[in-house]
């Protein structure tokens, strides 16, 4: 095997490129005394709100702990049902499953998003929510989604993890539930140096409600109104995200250069490419190919120093976790043919078109595509 010549993840080479503000951060933070909450978070949230469009922000420890506030706010509890796809990380699932809610899944459309023409087969008297998933960055079908669940009386939380910079019709992914839930984590375009999550909404209460309840409940030192939980984000990682932010949309451009070479160049009709519509903007978080005979795909790209992710290959009804809600392979036969087929290429904003044209070289090559 060859030695790596075109990394998957960039996280090395962005410290380098952002060394200097970055010890910057560290060092102010550090001299202030103030490692939680705090200045910064105050200002990370203000700055994200105005950026977002989002009336509010409010910062947290995840975005795991962001669905899950988000979805309590709604007032999802034991027994309730909650409408989202197979499609995506396990933590919109478990989510929905720590509040004693039921995750009940419906098939994706050809995008990796939720298909809107199969979910009111699955609205209950017991569905209380629909958390559409933004999957990689592309935000899902929002008018039809508020539409449905407008007419059937429905709260939406997004899974809005991978859509910072991301845009539907002009609205930013995130701001047409009740409630949006942001990751920072470090494999997010706006990415942190360790977890950390945002809460996007509209609604004064529900603001004021995770604000309380993210810092153990209190509403002063010693002044405890319920019993919250931990969910504070440090103020370091809020002063780095600040710092990215006003770098976030040229990450987002460059990421895009690269994959519209990426279009130009891959000319093998196995390897599907993503392509962008008119009314969206997005924020390419992941890069996911559907490539015929992927596993021998990514081993021949291994061999030639090319690092890919299979992103991901179980559909989250098929995991042991989910074993109990009855699902069975079968049920989901769009989610479950992609997920044999995603392969996420490289295309972060370090790459070189030197690195991108060998991987759509390799690509082709692996093919007999010319």
């Amino acid at each position: 095997m060859s030695d790596v010549k075109v990394p998957f993840v960039d996280l090395k080479q962005r410290y380098h490129e952002e060394k200097a503000e970055l010890l910057a951060c560290v060092e102010r933070v550090l001299e202030s005394g103030q490692f939680i909450l705090g200045a910064d978070v105050d200002e990370l949230e203000r700055r994200v709100a105005k950026f977002t469009g989002a009336k509010h922000c409010v910062a947290l420890n995840s975005g795991t702990d962001a669905l899950m506030l988000g979805l309590w706010t709604a007032g999802v509890g034991r027994g309730d049902e909650v409408i989202t796809t197979p499609i995506t990380f396990v933590a919109t699932s478990a989510a929905i499953a720590h509040l004693g809610a039921i995750p009940v899944y419906v098939d994706v459309d050809e995008d990796q998003n939720i298909d809107v023409t199969k979910i009111e087969q699955k609205i209950t008297p017991r569905t209380k929510a629909i958390m559409p998933v933004h999957w990689t960055g592309r935000i899902a079908d929002m008018g039809a989604i508020l539409d449905i669940a407008q007419r059937h009386g429905l709260k939406v939380v997004e899974d809005s993890a991978q859509s910072m910079g991301a845009y539907w019709h002009g609205k930013h992914g995130g701001t047409f539930g009740i409630a949006g839930a942001i990751s920072c984590h470090p494999l997010k375009n706006f990415n942190a140096v360790g977890d950390g999550g945002l809460l996007l909404t509209g609604d004064d209460g529900i603001a004021e409600k995770v604000r309380l309840y993210r810092n153990h409940g209190l509403a002063r030192r010693d002044y405890c109104v319920e019993w919250g939980i931990n969910s504070r984000l440090d103020a370091l990682h809020a002063a780095v995200l600040l710092m990215r932010l006003d770098r976030l949309l040229s990450v987002i451009e460059r990421r895009r250069r690269n994959v519209e070479l990426y279009r130009s160049l891959v000319k093998a009709p196995q390897c599907r490419l993503p392509q962008c519509k008119q009314h969206e903007i997005n924020s390419f978080v992941m890069f996911i190919s559907q490539s015929d005979d992927r596993d021998r795909l990514q081993a021949f790209l291994r061999d030639r120093g090319i690092e890919s992710l299979v992103y991901y290959g179980t559909p989250i009804h098929l995991h042991p976790a989910a074993a109990k809600l009855g699902y069975k392979r079968g049920d989901f036969p769009v989610a479950e043919g992609q997920a044999d087929r995603v392969l996420a290429l490289p295309h972060h904003q370090h790459l070189t078109g030197a690195q991108i044209e060998y991987v759509a070289q390799s690509i082709n090559q692996f093919y007999g595509a010319s």
